[in-house]
């Protein structure tokens, strides 16, 4: 629980530098997702229980501050946290190479699952287009910057990262 309790820590201040920075930045064309790559980091580090709360939780977050409908990122950081685990001990998440093509990966299928989430919610109005250049922008800086949030978050490692024996 105290792992945890931390992870939501880092979250928060993830979710603060998003949304209070980041977002105010006019020259930016779209915001990096930092909550998507701390996710993908909680999700293959500890597995799908703890992506799914880290997601839940940095959804939660988001959706306090932001203007999206209530819920719609807790849903879609749940269930990215979920896929996430699946994965969790089987992908190598040193280096560079591989991190940035979670961070690729991880925008696309956010984009697909939101695309899914709207087709259900009608007042969900917040799809990517895929072609556009805000969406190859995220898509580009969430790549770059997902090795940089991994190594800063291996530095506490100790502290967010579970003991083998207590994930399933």
């Amino acid at each position: 629980m105290k792992n945890f309790g931390i992870a939501a820590l880092f979250l928060l201040g993830f979710v603060i530098l998003e949304t209070a920075v980041f977002s105010n930045i006019i020259i930016l064309p779209a915001v990096p997702d930092f909550i998507l790559i701390c996710s993908l980091f909680f999700s293959l580090h500890n597995g799908r229980l703890y992506g799914t709360c880290a997601g839940f939780a940095g959804g939660l977050f988001l959706d306090c501050l932001s203007a999206s409908p209530f819920g719609l990122h807790c849903l879609l950081r749940t269930i990215l946290g979920y896929i996430w685990g699946f994965f969790f001990k089987s992908l190598n998440v040193s280096g560079i190479l591989f991190p940035v093509l979670y961070g690729v990966t991880g925008t696309l299928l956010k984009a697909l699952v939101l695309w899914i989430i709207a087709l259900f919610f009608t007042n969900v109005n917040e799809t990517y287009e895929i072609f556009s250049a805000a969406f190859a922008f995220q898509l580009i800086i969430n790549g770059l910057l997902t090795p940089v949030v991994f190594k800063f978050l291996d530095i506490f490692k100790n502290t967010l990262v579970l003991n083998p024996e207590k994930v399933r």
